[in-house]
């Protein structure tokens, strides 16, 4: 079985070639034929009669009406060797980068498509570049529409050097065939238009292909399911790495707890005495261990090889995602069957998809290809994405909206977050809130740059240290004198304000205090995500409500003068959006009297 990823720009021909490819090797149904034979799109040059090759990939009926490939679409073709062929023939439109990078995670072998009176773009340089992250190191490239430039010899060989350059850089290997697709030359026979070539035809490269010898390496499989019954308790899941034999070591990745496997079952329920890669597979182990939905089996040896349990890594993602990514926002991280928060703590740089060059950024915009670190909240055990695609690779998704934002690879755990490890105390937060005598608990203070909050936060103190409570008081231009004095207001730097000033919120709680936080705060994802550091009943959220004209006008420390003069931008209400709470906990009226706002905030202490 091999496994093709075609990809190219838009309109450089890839669903004729494929399409044709299909009918010329029988692989295409009579009902498809007929179809393309007596279908046309508006404006097709193709003769009534004729079959439209492009006709044969398009699932989707979006696809026809446009003429492009949105969704990845399967296509099956038998080789004259008797193999198959699983061709994931993907979008080239760049909004679809996302499907692309998806399709390449599982192919062997990519298909590149370069349109010959076009010449090499930015898509084809980002198409290399992510089958090469992907771990797809075989790139057989096209020149198509030769036909256009009447088979210009020279043509070819500026393109195919440009390819072959390109991929060499990544270090792929490439060939690169010249064809017509819409005329049939060189995708399935030799082509007599094109007697200055003599290499394969795109059928005879995929024919050839062989897989490269891989390391028979340790075995990992990722436990997807447990499967328990009378007397039975097995763990589901697909062989990856190596092969996997009844009576091998295993240890569970986290705990180091070491078994034996005992049964190894096949997707049948019938006893195997081996399964490779790719197989699916329940194994019962001979000791009663405690593994879980979302544990790795693995070899012993693995887990002093590279493979433990980390809460840092290095890792390349491929940014998906239409809003920018904001480094100290939590994600969810998603590998395998296991789902844990994460945050992208630094952004080390972005690749230039055309040089294959790293320059310095902070951010990541949409289709951007770059390098991160990122801590999880749990340990997670990661292989490295060149050890292993499977265990090496992850999906960033966004904790409110649930899209998926980026595709990651592994390139390697770091060490600090190996040698992390909490230390539990005797005096607790428990212990210090009675020494108190109160309930610790967070007032999250979020509305507009002059809405009050300050004020209302310092009314509050003043009343509760009446009442001898403890309490402290975090105030957002406070904060960023000291501890996060080295951020901007753009989007990111607001992520990673309130990531900080949660964090310390959390250590303040712990310390059996009444923390109140007055911080504009104005993202709704980045509040979402401080209340989740804290059990529920803990975290209160409270909009001072108060109209952008009022804050205006009030402007205690000159801001919107200064916005509107504009010498300040992303001010908070002018220059950026502000998403008010939608569920808050308490909303107080920011033109009404500072003692009513008091008592409505000792209430819910209180509550």
């Amino acid at each position: 079985m091999l496994r093709v990823i075609a990809c190219g720009s838009v309109d450089d021909g890839k669903s004729t070639l494929i399409g044709r490819l299909l009918a010329n090797t029988g692989s295409a149904t009579e009902d498809q034929l007929d179809y393309a034979r007596n279908t046309r799109r508006g404006g097709s040059t193709i003769p009534a009669g004729e079959v439209d090759y492009s006709l044969l990939t398009d699932g989707l009926e979006a696809e026809h009406e446009q003429g492009i490939t949105i969704d990845v679409a399967h296509l099956f073709l038998d080789l004259p060797s008797g193999h198959r062929v699983i061709i994931a023939d993907a979008p080239g439109h760049e909004q679809y980068t996302r499907n692309m990078a998806v399709a390449a995670s599982t192919a062997d072998v990519a298909v590149l498509l370069v349109d010959a009176t076009k010449g090499v773009r930015e898509q084809t340089h980002r198409h290399l570049a992510i089958c090469a992250l992907m771990g797809v190191r075989a790139v057989i490239a096209v020149v198509n529409k030769l036909d256009a430039v009447d088979y210009d010899q020279a043509v070819f060989e500026k393109l195919a050097s440009e390819v072959l350059s390109a991929a060499d850089d990544l270090d792929q290997v490439a060939s690169v065939i010249p064809a017509s697709a819409l005329s049939g030359d060189n995708v399935v026979d030799p082509s007599p238009n094109l007697p200055w070539y003599d290499g394969p035809t795109l059928l005879g490269a995929l024919s050839a292909w062989e897989p490269p010898d891989r390391p028979q390496g340790d075995y990992r499989l990722p436990v997807q399911y447990v499967i328990r019954a009378d007397d039975f308790r097995g763990f589901a899941g697909t062989v990856v790495g190596g092969p996997v034999r009844p009576g091998d070591s295993v240890a569970v990745a986290g705990g180091g707890v070491e078994s034996r496997i005992e049964r190894l079952l096949g997707p049948g329920g019938g006893d195997l005495d081996h399964a490779g890669p790719g197989t699916p597979v329940t194994v019962t182990l001979a000791d009663d261990v405690d593994v879980r939905r979302g544990d790795l089996l693995t070899t012993p040896g693995a887990l002093g090889n590279g493979l433990s349990p980390a809460t840092a890594y290095s890792a390349t993602l491929v940014w998906t995602a239409e809003e920018p990514l904001r480094h100290g926002r939590s994600y969810l991280l998603l590998a395998g069957s296991r789902s844990v928060p994460a945050v992208v703590t630094s952004v080390r740089g972005r690749m230039d998809v055309v040089s294959g060059k790293q320059f310095a950024a902070r951010t990541l915009g949409l289709n951007d290809i770059g390098t991160v670190e990122l801590t999880t909240d749990t340990p997670i055990c990661l292989d490295g994405y060149r050890t292993c695609r499977e265990t090496g690779s992850f999906l960033l998704v966004d904790r409110v909206s649930k899209e998926t934002v980026a595709a990651g690879m592994v390139r390697h755990a770091l060490r600090r977050g190996r040698n992390v490890v909490p230390h539990a105390y005797t005096v607790d937060r428990d212990a210090r809130q009675r020494l108190k005598g109160q309930r610790a608990k967070v007032l999250w203070l979020t509305g507009l740059p002059g809405a009050g909050k300050s004020t209302i936060a310092n009314a509050l103190e003043r009343r509760l240290h009446a009442m001898g409570l403890h309490t402290y008081v975090l105030d957002g231009d406070n904060v960023r004198s000291g501890l996060n004095k080295d951020l901007g207001f753009t989007p990111e730097d607001r992520a990673e304000n309130v990531r900080r000033v949660a964090e310390l919120t959390r250590i303040l709680l712990d310390a059996g205090l009444i923390v109140i936080v007055a911080l504009v705060s104005p993202f709704r994802t980045d509040r979402a995500v401080a209340k989740s550091l804290f059990q529920p009943g803990d975290f209160a959220e409270v909009w001072v409500d108060t109209p952008a004209e009022v804050c205006a006008r009030r402007d205690p420390k000159g801001l919107y003068a200064q916005a509107k003069a504009g010498t300040l931008p992303n001010l908070t209400g002018l220059g950026q959006a502000y998403e008010p709470p939608e569920h808050a906990d308490l909303v107080v009226d920011g033109t009404g009297s500072l003692d009513d706002a008091t008592d409505e905030l000792c209430a819910l202490l209180h509550d």
